[in-house]
């Protein structure tokens, strides 16, 4: 387990978790990145960008 970056709140990991896989918050909804996994570490995942076909 470790917590939110984004609110704080206690974040369950899956045993198998991956650096790069992308959770959600159960609490403020917020996509997380896998930083690391060794130590845990997660950040806001960034949002995707529409390239409009360049």
């Amino acid at each position: 387990m470790t917590t939110c970056p984004e609110c704080g709140a206690d974040v369950v990991l899956p045993d198998d978790v991956e650096t790069g896989e992308i959770l959600d918050c159960g609490t403020c909804g917020a996509e997380l990145e896998v930083l690391s996994t060794d130590p845990v570490e997660l950040d806001v995942a960034p949002e995707l960008e529409e390239d409009w076909g360049e």
